[in-house]
């Protein structure tokens, strides 16, 4: 899988939502990214161990978040619709400016691969 990084300003930092039997965790940022015209909002999901070094983020901060896709086929039964989902889970993080007393020289690594039966989406 490739990686790809996206910069934007921390506006939502969710709490850790814990899902099944096995406890996976996640934990949403939303970044925003105002290009002139209009204001895009990126959210980007923290898994497991991830959602700890959210704590040291602050609304206000600039990130570069390096992600992966991570995309699922749900379908409820054989005779339902088929859905598709996609979402960008983080890596790394780098605080690249903002209100973080650790501004400008936090670098957070992590990644646990997640058990496909453990993800709820």
């Amino acid at each position: 899988m490739s990686e790809a990084t996206v910069r934007g300003i921390v506006h939502l930092i969710e709490e850790t939502k814990t899902y099944g039997q096995k406890g996976f965790r996640k934990r949403m940022v939303v970044l925003e990214q105002d290009n002139g015209r209009f204001t895009n909002y990126v959210p980007v999901d923290f898994v497991q161990d991830g959602c700890d070094s959210v704590d040291t983020l602050k609304l206000g901060d600039q990130l570069d978040i390096t992600y992966r896709l991570s995309g699922r086929k749900w379908q409820k039964d054989a005779n339902s619709e088929v859905k598709f989902f996609l979402n960008a889970e983080a890596i790394r993080f780098d605080i690249v400016g903002g209100n973080s007393a650790t501004a400008g020289g936090a670098n957070e690594a992590f990644h646990e691969a997640a058990d496909d039966d453990e993800v709820p989406f």
